[in-house]
């Protein structure tokens, strides 16, 4: 099977498909994430807030493969956004990692309500890592789009990807109109909506029509637009059952009927990104 890689705005590509280790322990991170280069995987999304970054770095170095086939994301810690903070930080997941780069790093939430509603500043530090070849690709994740179009306006640096809260019962078109709109690929996190929409009867027809699982059904509704996703699983079967989702595609109807289920600001699962304001 073979993962498309989408273009982004800086000249790089980045693996349509990926696998997320939010809330893999940090003692089973590096076995978790061998199995899934093993799989076929070849994008991992991790955060400092994690805490398995060394787990991530570890199974990248063990793997065998070479380190341009391989596509590591990590996010900014949301205690260290003022700009020496953030330049600390950074150094701490390079260390953690022991690589001599990583492909994407993105600011893990705008936080507007703290540091005097000041993220901007932190956006143009993670400019400094892209200058000094730390890493490739800076992003952004959970921006609105007033978050966008401010540090776009501010500093003239447009994201690559914006990682967002995305799935059937809640597509966040806002955010994901106006990331398109700036040139912004759009990353879906949770994007079965934490299994909720698996028993969906619209998903679950459609599973049973084209011979399929529900989550391959949910995993190929994002790829048809265009989001980048990356499952979680610990298990080896469902990180398997999720990498299928290239050899089939949804037709007109199909998309409809899931956009159907969306149930807008209700569907939210996470916090809303305008009011988040925690600090680990």
């Amino acid at each position: 099977m073979t993962v498309p890689s989408l273009p982004l705005n800086d000249g790089t590509t980045i693996p349509q498909l990926g696998f997320g280790v939010f809330q893999v322990p940090p003692d089973q991170t590096a076995e978790t994430v061998a199995t899934a280069f093993d799989v076929g995987y070849r994008h991992i999304d991790t955060a400092e807030m994690y805490g398995n970054e060394v787990g991530v770095g570890q199974a990248v170095r063990a793997s065998g493969i070479p380190r341009d086939e391989l596509y590591i994301t990590s996010k900014l810690n949301n205690g260290f956004h003022r700009p020496e903070d953030a330049r600390r930080a950074f150094d701490q997941t390079m260390s953690n990692m022991d690589l001599d780069f990583i492909d994407l790093f993105l600011i893990h939430w705008p936080l507007p309500t703290l540091y005097d509603g000041d993220y901007v500043s932190t956006w143009r530090t993670l400019t400094e890592f892209v200058a000094d070849g730390r890493t490739k690709s800076i992003g952004v994740s959970n921006f609105q789009s007033a978050h966008l179009d401010r540090i776009i306006e501010e500093t003239g640096v447009i994201p690559v990807v914006n990682q967002i809260e995305a799935h059937p019962h809640f597509g966040n078109e806002s955010a994901r109109a106006a990331s398109l709109a700036h040139g912004v690929l759009v990353e879906a996190w949770s994007p079965i909506g934490q299994g909720a929409t698996l028993t969906e009867p619209a998903v679950v027809a459609i599973a049973e029509k084209l011979g399929r699982t529900p989550a391959q059904v949910a995993l190929r509704w994002h790829v048809e637009r265009g989001d980048i996703v990356f499952p979680k699983s610990m298990h080896r079967a469902r990180m398997e059952e999720n990498f299928l989702i290239f050899d089939f595609v949804l037709g007109a109807d199909d998309m409809a009927a899931i956009n159907a289920i969306d149930r807008g600001p209700e569907g939210r699962m996470g916090p809303n990104p305008d009011e988040f304001a925690w600090i680990p």
